[in-house]
C-alpha cells in the first residue's frame, strides 16, 4: 500500500513534541488548538495514544492523531488540559485532535491515521470518541462515526457534534451498539424544525 510506502506511522518521540505543537497551531484556531505547555504532559502521560504519520521522504512529521483512554462516558473539556485524567486501562479513548498538515491533505492522509489508530487499539478499547464542528460530521461518518449529537463540551467557546467509533472486536461492541442507536433514535428525535 503506498502509505506504508511514502509515511511510517509510529508512536511520537518525546522529543518532537514541540513540532507537534507547531503542526497544532496550523491546524486549528489559537481558542482551540494544544499549546506546547499542555502538548508535552499529554505525550509524557499516553505516548502509545500519540500516533504519527512521518514522510519518509523529509523526516517531517506529516500528521498526527492523539487522545487520552477513560472509563468516562462524557467528553469533558479538562481531558484537553489535564493529561493526569488518562487512565492506561480505559475503554474509551477521547481523540483531542486529528492533525494533517495542509500539503497533505486531501489525499486520505486524516482518514489512513483514523484507520490505523483504529486498528492499533482494536482489542485493546471498546470505542474512540472524538468532537467535530458540524461541518465535518460528514467526513467523519466517512471515516467510520457515528454522530451522538451535540457534546457536552464547550472546548474553544464552539458548539460540537460527538463522534463516536466502535471498535470491531471489543467484547462488548454489539451491546455498545444498541447503546448507541438508542441515543441516536432519542437524539434524532429531539430536532425540531423552526
Amino acid at each position: 500500500m503506498r502509505w506504508r510506502m511514502d509515511f511510517e506511522f509510529r508512536t511520537i518521540h518525546q522529543d518532537e513534541a514541540e513540532e507537534a505543537a507547531v503542526i497544532e497551531s496550523i491546524c486549528f484556531p489559537p481558542h482551540e488548538a494544544c499549546s506546547y505547555e499542555h502538548m508535552l504532559p499529554r505525550i509524557a502521560a499516553a505516548p502509545d495514544l500519540f500516533w504519527v504519520a512521518v514522510d519518509k521522504g523529509t523526516g517531517q512529521i506529516a500528521g498526527f492523531i492523539n487522545g487520552l483512554a477513560t472509563n468516562e462516558n462524557a467528553f469533558r473539556d479538562e481531558f484537553f488540559t489535564d493529561a493526569g485524567l488518562h487512565d492506561p486501562d480505559g475503554s474509551t479513548i477521547l481523540i483531542l485532535g486529528l492533525d494533517v498538515l495542509p500539503q497533505y491533505r486531501m489525499r486520505g492522509l486524516a482518514r489512513e491515521l483514523v484507520r490505523s489508530y483504529a486498528e492499533k487499539e482494536t482489542g485493546k478499547r471498546k470505542r474512540l470518541v472524538l468532537t467535530c464542528l458540524e461541518n465535518l460530521v460528514g467526513m467523519y461518518k466517512k471515516f467510520g462515526f457515528s454522530d451522538a449529537g451535540e457534546s457536552t463540551s464547550v472546548w474553544g467557546g464552539e458548539r460540537w457534534h460527538e463522534m463516536v467509533l466502535l471498535l470491531p472486536e471489543s467484547p462488548d461492541a454489539e451491546r455498545e451498539r444498541g447503546l448507541l442507536q438508542q441515543k441516536l433514535d432519542s437524539a434524532s428525535g429531539d430536532h425540531h424544525g423552526g
